[in-house]
């Protein structure tokens, strides 16, 4: 089969590679029909996070039709049409019990953090993931959800990761009715973030970036206010003003390791890495949000330490809420904002590009040419 294929930072090629196999009687084979490029698939393209080995196939956000099960998997049958989780999750284990599906116990052998992640590095259990014309998908009762029939695919893709990872940056949030949000990052995730935060209530979402069509891209699917904070002479005095001093309610940070706007922490931190990724934006979201308030991170840096500042933390009395999104948990609500158009994930899509451009994709994303929000791979496409 053809598959995306690892060579070392900035570099994919696509490979013929084996097929997988059923290798636990839980397992399914899916025939993958879309896999998207994911803002955090370029924290390992960048060679941000550590233990990311050459030869593995990346990709967390796929959907596509299942080929062969195993003895003991009884909920899907070959010729299903399914979302799949990027949370690879046991559904028996202490926090899987608890709803924590990124945290699952079983799945992944570092599992004192993170669980399983389909092509996430051997940090997040060594998975190939589904930028490949088939993927094996380990427990396949506990993830993988059968299509709606009213559903578009282009949405069910969007489901496995991005509009559940947005959404719950809002939720950890604990946005109240009236509040203020600021959503730092104006990537897929941020734009859903600020999306979602209309739904719990927020009276006004403002969204921070430095690239002009991202930033309009907010203002059209977000209905937020966007601004560049290469146009500021400090994010935090801009968003400490326009809040009346007090600071915002809830701060988001949809941005992670590979952010942008300090000479020291891209030194430190993206150049040198001596931390875990640059932490810029987790620290405008410390210093901007008011006190006692709320800074919700789904960004995704390394697990190693940050120049972070914990003492301003402690100070404020900040909240600080993070974590993977539990895809499983939300995936019921999720469906019934799709089907009551609330939310509308395919309109994050600009790019559909065939598996064997994947290199290019790669390249158009993490550069951000053509003003590329959403690529979307098609792994049998002429």
């Amino acid at each position: 089969m053809l598959a995306m294929n690892y060579r070392g930072p900035y570099r994919v090629r696509i490979d013929e590679k084996p097929m997988p196999k059923i290798l636990h009687p839980e397992d399914a084979i899916v025939r993958v029909t879309r896999s998207c490029i994911c803002g955090s698939d370029l924290h390992l393209y960048h060679g941000m996070v550590p233990d990311t080995r050459v030869g593995m196939t990346f990709g967390h956000e796929f959907c596509g039709i299942v080929e062969d099960v195993g003895a003991e998997v009884r909920t899907l049958k070959k010729g299903d049409h399914v979302l799949v989780p990027f949370n690879i999750a046991c559904g028996k284990c202490h926090f899987c019990q608890q709803g924590l599906f990124g945290n699952c116990h079983e799945s992944n052998a570092q599992a004192t953090a993170v669980g399983g992640i389909f092509g996430y590095s051997h940090t997040a259990g060594g998975y190939d993931g589904g930028q490949a014309q088939f993927v094996r998908v380990p427990y396949a009762d506990v993830g993988p959800m059968l299509i709606p029939d009213w559903m578009d695919p282009d949405d069910a893709v969007l489901l496995t990761d991005v509009v559940p990872t947005g959404y719950q940056a809002a939720e950890m949030g604990g946005i109240q009715r009236g509040d203020t949000v600021v959503v730092f990052g104006a990537g897929p995730v941020g734009l859903m973030a600020a999306k979602s935060a209309w739904l719990f209530g927020a009276a006004r979402v403002i969204v921070i970036d430095q690239v002009e069509y991202r930033l309009e891209f907010a203002r059209r699917f977000a209905q937020a206010e966007a601004y560049n904070f290469r146009e500021m002479d400090d994010p935090v005095v801009f968003l400490k003003k326009t809040t009346e001093s007090l600071g915002a309610d809830v701060c988001i940070d949809a941005v992670g390791g590979d952010a942008a706007g300090n000479a020291l922490q891209t030194l430190f931190g993206t150049k040198l890495k001596l931390e875990a990724g640059n932490a810029i934006a987790l620290h405008w979201a410390i210093n901007s949000v008011k006190k006692g308030g709320i800074v919700s991170i789904v960004g995704v840096y390394g697990p190693t330490g940050n120049m972070v500042p914990i003492g301003n933390v402690v100070n404020k009395g900040i909240t600080i809420r993070a974590n993977q999104a539990s895809v499983k948990r939300l995936l019921p609500k999720l469906v019934d904002h799709i089907r009551a158009g609330r939310i509308d994930p395919k309109q994050l899509i600009t790019h559909r590009v065939p598996l064997t451009d994947a290199a290019d994709a790669y390249h158009i994303f993490s550069a951000k040419l053509d003003g590329c929000i959403k690529p979307v791979l098609l792994p049998h496409a002429a």
